[in-house]
């Protein structure tokens, strides 16, 4: 009903944005990709996903329709996204092997080329609010760790008790994944709540479709101005610092003015790749010999992603975004969380890889 509601609301005015001879707005979104399967899936979890798509698509299209930029809305829907345990990005990100929360994101302004990056930060509600900070109040592009929160902290930016981020199942999960390690489990955090019972189903099916979980978004406002933005909690038990592609620009997010990528996947191969801003290479050359023409979105992503990425070994998948409004994904899993809208069409949320 608030999609229904929200889909007539924005069509209302993007009728009279386009009577003004203002442009088209459009926004894709993931949630991670992952062995997403129909029959490993009950009916309440997929309910609650694809809720959670469509609330990200009505904040957003809200924000657009309404003549909002593409970075304030890629911002909200990413901190929306960061606050529901659903996805593995803020609150209810994964653990390391030492059991810290330690969370990625990172922000690109495909107008100016600016961008903005955290990583490794562990207090920071939001981290895609730092890392539109990075971006828009320093000269830098990527902070990390103690120095990252020390910039949020002058950006008077929310902190959060590490026992905010806890989630039973995602503890759970690093616990089973640091005992297969034959690391010593580590203290359970000061202030999480008394542990509760989780089906080992359940967390199975948990480790599945979130192993490369992560969420972002790419929007295009009625300006024409491109921007892409991701955010994560990383990988599971992970260790020594380690950071894969979400924060690096041109592997995990990249936007430019005629295109916006946004990835979740194995992030050591999307680095390897340089992923997100390979697509938008194949969406932008234009010498191919006789055909002298640019890669449309779905042809872009499909070649990289089918491809270059499913040839070196790598798994996951990109949202891609064109200065036109055309929305596309790719993803070479069984299912990816994911959903677009834009001006003159119905929105689409879809899971499973057999789903337009």
């Amino acid at each position: 009903m608030r999609i229904l509601m929200a889909t007539l609301l924005a069509g209302l005015a993007t009728a009279a944005s386009m009577a003004q001879g203002e442009g088209r707005w459009a926004i894709v979104v993931h949630g991670g990709a992952g062995v997403i399967e129909r029959d490993s899936m009950d009916a309440e979890t997929e309910a609650a996903y694809r809720a959670a798509l469509d609330a990200a698509l009505e904040t957003g299209g809200a924000i657009l329709s309404g003549g909002g930029s593409s970075l304030d809305a890629i911002e909200a829907v990413i901190r929306d996204m960061e606050d529901n345990p659903l996805f593995n990005a803020g609150r209810g990100a994964v653990f390391t092997a030492e059991g810290r929360n330690e969370l990625d994101s990172s922000i690109m302004d495909g107008s100016t080329l600016n961008a903005g990056a955290v990583a490794g930060v562990s207090g920071i509600r939001h981290p895609i609010t730092a890392a539109r900070a990075v971006m828009e109040n320093s000269r830098h592009v990527m902070l990390t760790g103690e120095g990252a929160e020390a910039f949020a902290r002058e950006q008077d930016l929310e902190f959060v008790d590490p026992a905010y981020f806890f989630t039973e199942r995602r503890w759970r999960s690093m616990e089973r994944a640091v005992g297969n390690m034959g690391l010593p489990l580590p203290a359970r955090p000061e202030g999480a709540p008394a542990p509760e019972e989780i089906r080992e189903g359940a967390l199975d099916l948990m480790e599945r479709e979130h192993r490369f979980g992560t969420v972002g978004v790419v929007a295009l406002d009625v300006s024409g101005a491109v921007a892409a933005g991701t955010s994560t909690g990383g990988t599971t038990a992970k260790r020594w610092g380690r950071v894969g592609d979400s924060p690096v620009i041109g592997a995990g997010t990249y936007a430019t003015a005629s295109c916006g990528v946004s990835a979740t996947g194995t992030g050591e191969y999307f680095i390897r790749l340089n992923i997100a801003a390979r697509i938008c290479h194949e969406m932008e050359v234009t010498d191919r010999g006789a055909e002298e023409r640019p890669f449309a979105a779905q042809e872009a992503a499909d070649l990289v992603i089918q491809g270059d990425l499913t040839d070196l070994g790598g798994d996951g998948g990109v949202i891609v975004l064109s200065a036109s409004g055309e929305t596309a994904w790719s993803f070479n899993t069984p299912g990816m969380y994911r959903a677009s809208w834009g001006s003159g069409r119905e929105p689409v949320v879809a899971i499973y890889g057999d789903e337009e």
